[in-house]
């Protein structure tokens, strides 16, 4: 329940809807206990038979009252039977109880109106929380969790939450009190029949709570067993072309269905478990019942201390406490397995993110001289992929990062744009150390093109608007002319405003790859990032794409990642990487003279 605490901050901008759902609720309450009271005048004209006449009773203080309205009642009554007579009387008392079951349930609905405005206003905020926080997070959380689980704590974490708090608003104002207003008319009418019904509710507590103790664990096994299916349907949507292909669908299947039995056998043993709240408190009641039964008849026609009508209203008022205390139950429940879900999406906003700016970060938006990697070392778990590595580049240059798989070139852009820290050394732009500038700025200083072309399903124009929000068309257009990509959008259906896909999966991998370039030349940063962006099409595609490229790098400073050969001549210098450290610089033509370790990755076409 301790997550309840951290919580409220969601639920404090719409407390307005919680004072009025707690007024109504306090309505309800004195209502439902209202229209039982009025069915003992109705119990009285019924049993005409046992009325008493009398004169109309003194007031003699508080310490009376029970027997100063039984008297009143009676006397009422019978004067008003006398008036009016029998059935007049008893219409009269019908449509106080129709009134105040009226008022009573016109409280309900107003209570649930309220308090639809508070679930659902804390739901939208914790979800624009949870996303605000998957943005903000460091690449690096990610290597280490699934997306399926991810989801699974936006979507139905977050639901969970918002049925347990619900339930805790009604479980700690409506029930409680409805149970209360009960308890004090009954014991106005019979303190010894009371007695009973004290007693009934704690061991009742007791019994329920007992059962409920487990259910935190099963509900959040429950809930991590959905993130994980939930993972292997997204890697089968993503991978769907690839499982086709290797005739592998039976394999998922069973690797689905594996999670999927696992859900269903922790999902019953929880919902077999809250199951067991409702009817296990409505037989606790009932045998309360009977003991009251039992024991009021024997005060109405033995003791003949009670009076019948009182005694059938009394008895009515008792069963009337079991209906909030199922509910009870069932709410005590709900929070129980709320408390799971809870404690994942609040582990999961209070992930510390890695990535921290300063106290005031300055704010850079001009690139004068150069970007500077000083004694730079990186580790992405125990083995430093890069160590003490140096490198410099001047503005308005080109410099090409080579050398086999895992020698540490994608880590260097990763660095540049702070994707990631360094564990040692810095990295300055304009002598400035990018750890004290804003992520936001640092980031409009550099422009990424990735090997995967990263789209969205969204038209063209809305994917390069990526780069620049509030771009106007002949931008849009000219962006993608530098792109080589205008001579195919201009033919599609709705040109700039026809939808690409899924990831783009509606145009064709080379086409994707000048959208993505296109999106770079529309942001027009000073700094560009060339991550293999080529190495994944085909040769004809390639040469349109380079095309581009070179289109999108004369005159800019740009750091290009290269697998091939053809990517890389033209760049002014070019750095042989080897295990993280610096093999040899220079030329193309410089270092094939040198015949050195470039020289043998050329002959080999294997740049990585």
């Amino acid at each position: 329940m301790n997550y309840i605490k951290k919580l409220i901050p969601f639920a404090l901008p719409y407390k307005k809807y919680a004072y009025l759902n707690i007024f109504f609720n306090v309505l309800y309450a004195l209502f439902s206990t209202l229209s039982f009271i009025a069915l003992i005048p109705v119990f009285k004209v019924i049993f005409s038979d046992q009325r008493v006449t009398s004169d109309k009773p003194d007031w003699k203080g508080w310490l009376g009252l029970k027997d100063y309205g039984e008297e009143y009642l009676n006397y009422f009554i019978v004067d008003s039977i006398e008036k009016y007579g029998d059935f007049k009387v008893l219409m009269m008392m019908v449509g106080v109880i129709i009134s105040m079951f009226l008022l009573k349930n016109i409280s309900n609905y107003l209570a649930m109106y309220f308090i639809t405005f508070l679930r659902n206003g804390v739901l939208k905020d914790i979800r624009n929380k949870l996303y605000n926080k998957i943005v903000s997070l460091p690449l690096a959380f990610y290597s280490e969790k699934t997306k399926g689980d991810t989801i699974s704590r936006v979507s139905a974490d977050v639901n969970e939450v918002r049925n347990s708090f619900l339930a805790i608003l009604e479980m700690i104002v409506r029930e409680p009190l409805t149970i209360l207003f009960s308890l004090i008319t009954m014991l106005v009418l019979s303190l010894k029949l009371t007695l009973f019904v004290l007693i009934f509710i704690p061991i009742s507590g007791l019994i329920i709570s007992r059962i409920g103790k487990s259910l935190k664990k099963g509900s959040l096994k429950v809930q991590k067993e959905q993130g994980v299916f939930l993972s292997v349907l997204e890697e089968t949507m993503g991978g769907l072309r690839i499982i086709k292909a290797f005739n592998v669908e039976k394999m998922f299947g069973r690797k689905f269905e594996d999670s999927n039995n696992r859900y269903y056998k922790h999902s019953n043993k929880l919902l077999n478990r809250q199951n067991l709240a409702s009817p296990l408190s409505e037989l606790l009641g009932i045998i309360v019942i009977g003991v009251l039964l039992v024991y009021g008849g024997y005060l109405v026609f033995v003791d003949k201390t009670m009076d019948a009508s009182f005694f059938v209203g009394y008895i009515t008022l008792a069963y009337n406490i079991l209906t909030p205390a199922k509910a009870i139950a069932k709410a005590s429940y709900k929070v129980k397995r709320g408390d799971g879900a809870a404690n994942r999406i609040l582990e999961f906003i209070e992930t510390e993110n890695t990535i921290v700016e300063i106290e005031n970060p300055i704010e850079k938006d001009t690139f004068e001289n150069e970007v500077l990697l000083n004694n730079v070392s990186f580790k992405y778990e125990d083995q430093y992929v890069l160590k003490d590595f140096n490198l410099k580049i001047p503005k308005g240059k080109s410099i090409a990062l080579v050398g086999q798989s895992g020698s540490g070139k994608s880590t260097i852009a990763n660095l540049v744009t702070r994707f990631y820290d360094v564990n040692k050394g810095s990295i300055f732009i304009d002598g400035e150390n990018i750890k004290n500038l804003s992520k936001k700025s640092l980031r409009g200083l550099t422009g990424l093109v990735n090997q995967d072309s990263i789209l969205f399903n969204d038209t063209i124009a809305n994917n390069l608007k990526i780069g620049k929000e509030d771009a106007t068309e002949e931008e849009i257009i000219e962006a993608l002319k530098v792109a080589n990509a205008w001579e195919f959008v201009k033919d599609l259906p709705q040109g700039i405003n026809t939808n690409i896909g899924d990831s783009g999966g509606k145009i064709s991998g080379g086409q994707k790859q000048r959208i993505n370039i296109a999106r770079a030349v529309l942001k027009n940063p000073p700094i560009m990032i060339l991550d293999e962006a080529t190495s994944a099409l085909d040769t004809e595609s390639e040469r349109v794409v380079q095309d581009a490229l070179e289109n999108m790098m004369k005159n800019r400073t740009s750091i290009v990642i290269a697998h091939r050969l053809s990517t890389i001549q033209n760049a002014d210098v070019i750095v042989v990487m080897q295990k993280g450290e610096i093999a040899e610089q220079g030329t193309h033509t410089e270092l094939i003279a040198k015949n050195g370790v470039y020289n043998k990755l050329v002959e080999m076409q294997s740049f990585e």
